[in-house]
């Protein structure tokens, strides 16, 4: 496995939508995977935070998404297929623009669909600051990023920032955390 640098805003393979795949249980496909779980990997290790990676951040513009929160997770092909009725704000931050945090808003809950590394489809429900994590992840699938989806006022913010100002009010003190305690 290889760790891949990840791309940075700018970089037009972020702003793409990407392809669905057809063979989920390739050996490309494997390899994408692979290559999204070690350089999340190599993040935290180097950074000491992170939780999801999406296949254009590598450079694979594919529909391919990677979290290891609870238990790591590939996601073939995701697509949103519900939403609850609440929706909540957080400080959201992403590799691919390193030093800035966008307060954005994400449905609490959400109903997903997708397939796993050997084809088999599958439908998983999150909420809450792993369901937001998701919608991000899939945004970048569809060549959208945080800097798209501002809301409230002042919602942009620089991460030095961000820890002096914001950190003790998110429930665990990182960015993705939802405002207040």
């Amino acid at each position: 496995m290889t760790a891949r640098p990840v791309r940075l805003l700018g970089d037009p393979t972020l702003r793409s939508e990407c392809e669905a795949i057809n063979q989920p249980r390739s050996a490309a496909v494997r390899m994408v995977a692979d290559e999204l779980k070690e350089t999340l990997r190599q993040i935290r290790k180097s950074h000491g935070f992170g939780k999801g990676l999406a296949a254009p951040q590598i450079g694979a513009p594919v529909r391919i998404i990677y979290i290891e929160a609870e238990e790591p997770l590939t996601m073939v092909n995701p697509q949103v297929l519900d939403v609850g009725d609440q929706d909540f704000s957080v400080w959201d931050d992403c590799f691919s623009i390193p030093d800035l945090l966008v307060r954005v808003t994400r449905a609490y809950r959400i109903r997903i669909g997708f397939q796993n590394l050997e084809g088999e489809r599958q439908k998983m429900e999150f909420e809450g600051e792993l369901a937001a994590l998701i919608q991000h992840e899939i945004d970048h699938l569809d060549g959208v990023l945080i800097v798209d989806r501002p809301s409230g006022l002042d919602p942009f913010c620089l991460r030095k920032e961000w820890s002096k100002h914001y950190a003790a009010a998110c429930r665990y003190g990182e960015p993705g955390q939802r405002e207040g305690p």
